[in-house]
């Protein structure tokens, strides 16, 4: 049984950990193929085979949603064009939501009004997030260089 962390989000248990585990490393090393699609076989409960084609890019998301299991992690797949509540985009970017509607309102992320509702697309979200990890990678490494000129310890 897993463990519920949130209403909807559950953390895996030992037995889907090793199985993620199991499933990650069989599945990756039939992705190297260059075919647009693959062949699996998936087995019912009389274990009969019957067999399914899927894109290989589904299999690759596959393979990365068992790493991120394998690790005991929760995981949501969003469409990139999904729109999200504040709430929901907040909790993505782990901050307040009076803090998200103050970027939201300076314009550092796109959202549109449905009535009083706010709604920020997942790909307008994401793009901030990667702007915001940009320029916070920037200013450690700025920070490095200063402290390694000034001798701080830091080397």
């Amino acid at each position: 049984m897993s463990i519920v962390i949130h209403p909807f989000i559950t953390l895996p248990v030992e037995r889907e950990v090793k199985a993620a585990i199991e499933g990650q490393r069989t599945l990756a090393a039939y992705l190297t193929t260059q075919f647009e699609t693959q062949h699996i076989q998936i087995f019912d409960k009389q274990n009969e085979a019957h067999s399914v084609e899927l894109p290989t890019s589904a299999l690759r998301l596959l393979v990365d949603i068992l790493a991120a299991l394998a690790e005991g992690n929760a995981v949501k797949v969003v469409p990139i064009h999904a729109e999200l509540t504040t709430q929901e985009a907040a909790d993505l970017l782990n901050v307040s939501r009076p803090h998200l509607i103050k970027l939201l309102e300076s314009g550092e992320i796109s959202y549109r009004k449905i009535g009083k509702h706010r709604r920020v697309r997942f790909a307008d979200l994401m793009d901030y997030k990667a702007r915001r990890d940009t320029a916070s990678e920037q200013a450690m490494a700025l920070l490095a260089e200063q402290a390694q000129a000034l001798r701080a310890g830091y080397e």
